[in-house]
């Protein structure tokens, strides 16, 4: 039996040289993270232990539980002088309970600082990998290092609009009984729908799932909160099994303009059914969120237009051809290349469209009404 495996004290891990360069340097030789995601148990005590290493930024060598106490000692007395020397004047620093507890209080913002900074980050990253190895479909992952979302069709004709520092990843084509992506950042999702064929989105440490329907999922690894909020149709969130924090599953839907925030650091999900109630929400929606598909005899123009805004794409058309033609048509609820295809269908006059990243090119005779 591995000698972790009986390890029940902080100062086990401190003392071990491979959970130490682990921790330091991410080189994972002894296969610390496998470890941990083996036992639910396990993470309390291997998120301590790693805090006090970032905190203390230890020397690269061994510690036993002297070497420990004495770091933390000195810590502590390193800010109780330079206190006492910016305040000599003040004799209430002579107490030495009181010079402790504020040493301690800095000490426990620092760990806070690092807890949300780095642990967080760190725990997130893993379950997203984990995610993503347990996963035998060949995935593709895009990543958005731009400064502007970028469109991705997925093969069963949904489309995702990544934005900024985010990646997704998908098979390039969906088998089974299931449509399963795995996201990290933001990302506003609009599905083909398919009632046989359920789409489920992985964003760490929850699930959301659909069978059709507009909604937007926020779950950057260095944000304390992950947050799905629902423009039409129903979706469905639960917990995801493999995060560490999760005692219980949990489902819950929401449905049109309602919101999910889930807290990491608590494990706790707050529904939120009225969105223009909340601040955070208000302050994030996006333009896609906002604006509306419906059109009653608009000139295709305008449609371009709104279409062009909410995904942040260029269209290029022939204006001259399509001057005089208008649409009425209901577009919500539809995947992007979806919305096209309805329009080139409702133009016809072998009306077509290519679409290349952000650029959408729209070939046509003039509408044949």
């Amino acid at each position: 039996m591995q000698r972790r495996n009986q390890y029940t004290e902080i100062e086990d891990f401190l003392a071990d040289e491979s959970f130490q360069s682990w921790v330091r340097s991410n080189e994972d030789l002894k296969n610390w993270e496998e470890w941990t995601l083996e036992n639910p148990l396990r993470a309390k005590l291997v998120e301590e232990a790693r805090l006090y290493i970032l905190a203390m930024k230890v020397p690269e060598n061994n510690l036993d539980s002297s070497q420990i106490q004495t770091a933390l000692v000195a810590t502590w007395n390193k800010i109780e002088k330079k206190e006492i020397s910016r305040k000599k004047e003040i004799k209430i620093w002579n107490s030495n309970w009181l010079r402790s507890a504020a040493a301690v209080l800095v000490f426990g913002l620092l760990a806070a600082w690092t807890y949300s900074h780095l642990f967080i980050t760190s725990n997130s990253t893993q379950i997203y990998n984990a995610l993503i190895h347990e996963n035998d479909e060949g995935l593709v992952e895009q990543t958005n290092n731009s400064s502007k979302p970028q469109i991705i069709t997925l093969s069963d004709g949904s489309s995702v609009l990544l934005h900024p520092e985010s990646k997704l990843s998908y098979p390039k084509s969906f088998v089974g009984n299931e449509r399963r992506v795995y996201l990290s950042g933001e990302g506003f999702f609009e599905i083909s729908k398919n009632p046989k064929k359920p789409f489920l989105v992985f964003a760490n440490e929850i699930v959301t799932k659909v069978v059709g329907t507009s909604f937007r999922i926020t779950a950057f690894s260095n944000e304390p909160d992950v947050e799905i909020l629902v423009k039409t149709g129903k979706v469905k969130v639960q917990s995801n099994e493999m995060a560490l924090s999760f005692n219980k599953k949990e489902e819950i839907t929401l449905l049109p303009n309602e919101a999910l925030r889930f807290s990491r650091k608590s494990s706790t999900f707050n529904k939120i059914t009225d969105i223009t109630k909340d601040e955070t929400l208000v302050h994030s929606v996006r333009t896609i969120e906002q604006l509306s598909f419906d059109f009653t005899d608009i000139p295709i123009s305008k449609i371009f237009k709104t279409i062009e805004q909410a995904y942040l794409v260029n269209i290029q058309f022939p204006k001259y051809k399509l001057k005089d033609c208008h649409l009425t048509t209901s577009l919500n609820d539809q995947p992007l290349p979806e919305k096209l295809k309805i329009i080139c269908k409702a133009l016809g006059n072998k009306t077509s469209y290519e679409m290349n990243g952000n650029q959408i090119t729209i070939y046509s005779d003039g509408c044949n009404y």
